[in-house]
């Protein structure tokens, strides 16, 4: 294995200070941190003491297997969850569904994981597992319908499936139609080279689309079988079988809205006060929870199917949306709350506390942004008789492929000019293969011209004022002439390194495709269709780094 470590663009201000442990204050808005070997047996020593608190191990487990049979899961990841029922601890990371499981980041996010699980069973001497927590509750369909691929020309190619009409329900329950599906498939496969790989890799997707409805479906069974080999567990949030277990803590979330919300203000006030940037909205009065109902105007819609999924603010006793198309009091609340938790789902800050009722967490794996919102909700863990779990910055990587390889070589680059200085780094390439010397060329015409012209100008504008206007605009025209011709002879000369500024086009959208890190952008069946699982394989074999540094894989 072939890595360098490589610094992108600093990020959130806060995870920075988390994990370089560069600022008291901050490490002691999480408790624990990964870095501290310590810290990680008095979380376990911690879990236990809490059992009481979450949700049954036995009745958890028989959810996860009902629907990790789903996905086809394989023996190791029913063992591993038959490992929960018997004490096992978890390491869990998290992702909102995504078409053909988005950006390279979410696999990152699941090597990192289990990596992590890896660690802490070793450090610990006791099992601990795997956990992909899918967050099918959000409804965010813009964000969850569409991946990019690069094409051979190279460019970027967006995919995307459209949302059938009805309500802004959950990912989960948006139903695609499978004429949707097999047009996707058909696109993700015209859009992909053919390779040795390809027919295997469609094979492959065909069989999970078969089984599929949604996109959450999709994503979880496509995870569950990249990670079959690891025993990856994968749950979806919005399963109902778990969030009949989940009754409870929505009952008390109802119960104490006030205080919650408290804890959430407060803590926003503190991280501001330490001058870092709130990364979640803290609304006054937003209970934090969302309710699935049929709006208003929903009603005789004739393809409203599913319930809308509306946020909740809290006045008084009563519980509304924005728009008062529903309104409910706190027994109200509590009914659906015991009978109907289906009905009920989190936001991002009580989605953590909600992880932590229903899993024995030990270290959640996160994102830079994940970790600076988790930095508000300490408090609200403490309100349900809970902490918060151990914080593991998630890996982060970058592949490069030996074409691309070839091409720094070539042209002298390195990763960070890509990232930092690419356009000057081209500008200056180009520069040298100017043999013409075209700019300077043109400079010297340019100055030698209006040298000559401008005085004869200033001579006849004195002469005759009235043409003075004239005169200057003239003296324009011949500018721009010569601009203009300056312009054509480079686009000659471009032409003439076609192929060279194609290698550089493809060195940056194979790296920083939109000005972004490749793992933010780029789906990871580019790279499946190159070279089959053996990149994976490598990601899974790469050292654990707890403090998420990006690394650069030589493939």
């Amino acid at each position: 294995m072939n890595f360098d470590s490589f610094q992108l663009p600093a990020g959130q201000s806060l995870t920075q200070a988390y994990i370089e442990r560069s600022d008291p204050s901050v490490e002691a808005l999480y408790g624990f941190h990964a870095a501290e070997p310590e810290h990680w047996r008095h979380r376990a020593v911690q879990l236990d003491r809490q059992a009481a608190f979450r949700v049954n191990a036995g009745l958890l487990a028989d959810a996860l297997i009902s629907y990790n049979h789903t996905l086809s899961a394989s023996p190791k990841t029913i063992s591993h969850i038959e490992a929960l029922r018997d004490g096992a601890l978890a390491v869990v990371g998290g992702q909102q569904a995504v078409l053909w499981t988005g950006p390279m980041m979410v696999i990152h996010k699941a090597v990192s994981i289990i990596q992590t699980a890896r660690y802490a069973e070793a450090r610990l001497g006791r099992p601990v597992v795997p956990v992909f927590w899918v967050a099918g509750e959000d409804h965010d369909w813009d964000e969850a319908s569409h991946t990019y691929l690069l094409d051979s020309d190279p460019s970027l190619r967006r995919l995307a499936v459209p949302r059938p009409p009805g309500s802004r329900t959950s990912i989960s329950r948006t139903v695609l139609a499978p004429s949707v599906w097999e047009s996707a498939l058909q696109e993700l496969a015209a859009s992909l080279p053919d390779t040795v790989y390809k027919p295997d890799l469609i094979g492959t997707l065909r069989d999970i689309v078969k089984r599929c409805g949604t996109l959450s479906e999709q994503f979880a069974s496509l995870l569950s079988r990249l990670f079959s080999d690891e025993g990856l567990i994968v749950l979806d949030a919005d399963d109902p079988s778990l969030r009949k277990l989940e009754a409870p803590i929505f009952c008390r979330m109802i119960e104490e809205n006030d205080a919650l919300q408290a804890a959430y203000s407060h803590a926003a006030a503190r991280v501001g006060g330490l001058g870092y940037p709130i990364q979640a909205d803290v609304t006054p009065g937003c209970s934090n929870l969302f309710l699935f109902e049929r709006l208003g105007h929903r009603h005789n819609e004739k393809h409203a199917a599913a319930d809308d999924r509306i946020l909740l603010y809290k006045e008084g006793d009563n519980y509304s949306d924005r728009k008062g198309f529903v309104r409910l009091n706190s027994r109200q609340m509590l009914d659906i709350a015991r009978h109907e938790p289906e009905r009920l789902s989190n936001n991002v800050l009580t989605r953590p506390v909600m992880q932590d009722y229903l899993l024995p967490v030990l270290a959640a794996v996160l994102g830079p942004g994940e970790i600076a919102y988790w930095g508000l909700t300490r408090d609200a863990f403490r309100l349900f008789g809970l902490d918060m779990p151990i914080i593991v910055p998630r890996m982060s990587f970058t592949l490069v492929d030996p074409a691309v390889q070839k091409h720094l070589t070539k042209y002298s680059l390195t990763p960070g000019d890509v990232v930092h200085r690419f356009e000057q780094q081209q500008a200056d390439w180009l520069a040298r293969q100017d043999e013409l010397e075209i700019d300077r060329r043109f400079d010297d015409a340019m100055r030698e011209i209006m040298s000559a012209y401008e005085p004869l100008l200033e001579h006849l504008a004195a002469v005759k004022p009235g043409l003075r206007e004239l005169a200057f605009k003239n003296k324009t025209k011949l500018a721009e002439q010569i601009e203009f011709m300056r312009s054509r002879v480079w686009d000659d000369e471009r032409r003439k390194h076609d192929t060279a500024l194609k290698h550089w086009r493809g060195i940056r959208l194979n790296l920083w495709p939109e000005g972004l890190p490749q793992e933010r952008v780029l789906n990871f069946m580019v790279f499946w269709n190159r070279y089959g699982g053996d990149w994976l394989k490598q990601l899974l074999e790469a050292p654990l780094d707890l403090r998420g540094s990006h690394r650069i894989l030589y493939l």
